[in-house]
């Protein structure tokens, strides 16, 4: 059994994708490898699975920014992000929590907005560059809030967290995991998660809807997906190993450490909400007349 990662080892897809594999080689009593293809921000490694055998044996451990590749590459994807492949489960979630730094002193979301809204397009968020999940985090918030801020893009997430630790920029729209030890060391302010419910790694925090900006949610998810056109016999099995794997007591802790909380949302309302991304990031896109070909 292969499992197609479209990042270099050691990256959170890939740590999900191993803890994957070690669980599910012992479940079924298989070998499952990980094979790692990075490049083309994932575009290599979801072509390969979805020009794979359908028989279950290659399996796309894919991410977020999976349902955000039409949106930014429509030109030069050879495969439809959804109809290519058969959603298996998301294994895990890592909620987006709005971060502030040291140069904007906000206690509460309330507080935030109301920096921004008195300095329209003065304020600065930053993201691991234009295009990432966290971009599109930012734009919908400053939609749905009717606000503008200016975007800082950097070439990764460390050096954006750096950077706001440091003042530079005022604040980010961050996945928890990138920003939990900074949080948790004062060196940067939580005002809200970007999830249905708070997150145990921070209980203090608020969700958006509790603060007061409804109907807000950014969190990423991690999952498997098969070529399209496996058998629904393979797809049942897989569902359930990687809904096992999800309830694991051992896996909850490991994604509890990578600031991840297990999840399984499989099948169809997997497949809903694929299709339901793509069509969110490309009208997105569209409106910011983002593309990076």
């Amino acid at each position: 059994m292969r499992l197609v990662v479209g990042f270099s080892a050691g990256g959170p897809t890939d740590v999900v994708a191993r803890a994957f594999a070690d669980h599910a080689s012992r479940t079924l009593g298989q070998p499952f490898v990980v094979d790692n293809k990075p490049g083309a921000n994932t575009i290599l490694a979801a072509e390969a699975v979805a020009a794979a055998p359908a028989d279950g044996y290659t399996l796309l451990v894919g991410a977020t920014n999976h349902t955000m590749i039409p949106a930014l590459y429509s030109a030069r994807v050879k495969f439809d992000a959804v109809t290519s492949f058969a959603p298996v489960c998301t294994v895990a979630v890592s909620p987006t929590v709005l971060v502030t730094g040291p140069s904007m002193r906000a206690p509460t979301l309330t507080a935030f907005l109301q920096k921004v809204k008195a300095a329209p397009g003065e304020r600065t968020y930053a993201t691991p560059g234009a295009g990432s999940s966290g971009h599109f985090a930012s734009e919908q918030f400053t939609r749905l809030t009717g606000t503008k801020m200016n975007h800082i893009p950097y070439k990764g997430a460390a050096q954006a967290v750096t950077d706001l630790v440091g003042g530079q920029v005022d604040s980010s729209f961050a996945t928890l995991g990138s920003v939990l030890p900074q949080v948790q060391a004062g060196k940067l302010t939580a005002l809200a998660v970007a999830a249905p419910q708070r997150s145990a790694l921070l209980p203090q925090v608020p969700t958006f809807d509790e603060a007061g900006v409804k109907g807000y949610r950014a969190d990423a998810w991690y999952g498997l997906l098969a070529p399209a056109g496996t058998a629904p016999a393979v797809l049942a099995l897989l569902e359930k190993t990687a809904q096992s794997f999800a309830q694991a007591p051992a896996t909850v802790e490991k994604l509890r450490s990578l600031g991840m909380e297990a999840q399984s949302v499989c099948g169809t309302a997997f497949g809903t909400q694929l299709q339901r991304e793509v069509q969110g990031y490309t009208r997105l896109a569209r409106e910011l007349d983002l593309k990076t070909e």
